[in-house]
């Protein structure tokens, strides 16, 4: 794309409530992000609300900070971008990397687990690593201390994606300073986020949710009741990937989060062979159908006034529970065009919110 559209698209992804899956539908619908970034206003104020767009000067910011980092932009339509990920409708727009992209079009497996690892703990996540690598997988982790280091460290001789929530460019924690250079030499670094973002807790699930769907399965080991860990185990259960988990004495509250998950129907593994095995079973499971591609915008002609009656049904019906999509379109009783234009208004406005899978809930202010 030329360097216009490249500036625009950062613009458009960088203005409020614009996330990923907006982002498509709007580049569906408009051609182009130049062509959305013009019509972005009129369907904000017909969504009852101004919306203000990111400037030029911070996409140019932007594209200068990757370029200050030594980090490559790659998008969500070109070759370099992992086809596993892309699949998913709330995958990133854009990836600043750090390293060697080959790594992304190798199947991965993704190792979480509790920061305050035991040593035991720290030591079998090397362990698993290295074996896994040495079978042919990528390993993925979050770049956090305990189990994440443990499991870059041991995949760096075959391959390892490190995950980061904050900006390309900031190291966290501090302490895992020479094993992030040491990825960027021998793997891959992965940032969502702009360069220069200090990472936040809102960003870790916004992480949690990449690794999970990177990677074909994803193995916790040690994880407290309410760790991070299981939302990434989570996700990946929603995402049609195997979740694994490491059985531990239920006297260490590290292993309730891990022992939780097997009740639940975690598959339990305790070494390679088993994470091999389980996930062998899962390479030819295909994602849910609603929870794949980006959602498609039917091109059909309608009027203002049909969107208009829509938009009232959505506001006046809608909760803050999540909703369907395509329960939404039987409620209305209307076109599936005119309610994802209202939709589209909606959430430009601010008054929608955009889940995965293709769902929506109401926006309160309070």
């Amino acid at each position: 794309m030329d360097e216009r559209e490249k500036l625009a698209r950062i613009r458009l992804i960088q203005t409020r409530h614009i996330g990923p899956m907006t982002f498509s539908l709007l580049i569906q619908r408009y051609g182009s992000a130049l062509a959305a970034l013009a019509a972005i206003p009129d369907l904000a104020a017909r969504g009852g609300r101004k919306l203000s767009i990111a400037s030029l000067a911070d996409a140019k910011a932007e594209l200068a900070a990757n370029d200050d980092a030594g980090a490559r932009l790659i998008w969500r339509d070109s070759d370099s971008y992992p086809l596993r990920l892309a699949q998913f409708d709330d995958a990133p727009v854009t990836l600043s990397t750090r390293g060697n992209l080959h790594l992304l079009h190798k199947p991965m497996i993704a190792l979480v687990g509790a920061r305050n690892a035991s040593i035991n703990a720290i030591r079998h996540a090397e362990t698993l690593a290295r074996e896994l690598g040495e079978a042919g997988y990528v390993i993925v982790s979050g770049m956090a201390r305990g189990i994440d280091a443990a499991a870059h460290r041991g995949a760096m001789a075959t391959g390892t994606v490190g995950v980061i929530a904050g900006g390309i460019d900031i190291i966290y924690p501090p302490e895992n300073r020479a094993l992030f250079q040491q990825i960027v030499d021998e793997g891959l670094l992965l940032a969502e986020m702009r360069p220069g973002t200090a990472p936040t807790p809102r960003h870790f699930p916004t992480r949690n949710r990449i690794i999970a769907s990177l990677a074909l399965g994803v193995v916790v080991i040690e994880a407290a009741a309410k760790s991070g860990s299981l939302i990434t185990a989570r996700e990946a259960g929603e995402r049609g990937s195997e979740v694994m988990a490491i059985p531990g004495s239920p006297l260490d509250p590290r292993s309730n989060g891990c022992n939780q998950l097997i009740r639940d129907g975690a598959t339990l593994v305790q070494n390679a062979a088993d994470i091999i095995e389980a996930v062998g079973q899962n390479r030819t499971v295909e994602v849910p159908p609603k929870k794949t591609i980006w959602v498609e915008m039917p091109q059909t002609t309608f009027s203002d006034e049909d969107i208009s009656k829509c938009r009232e049904i959505i506001i006046s019906g809608l909760g803050g529970e999540p909703v369907d999509v395509d329960d939404l379109i039987a409620w209305c009783d209307q076109p599936s065009a005119v309610v994802w234009a209202a939709i589209l208004e909606l959430e430009l406005a601010g008054q929608l919110t955009r889940h995965y899978g293709n769902r929506v809930s109401r926006q309160f202010e309070f």
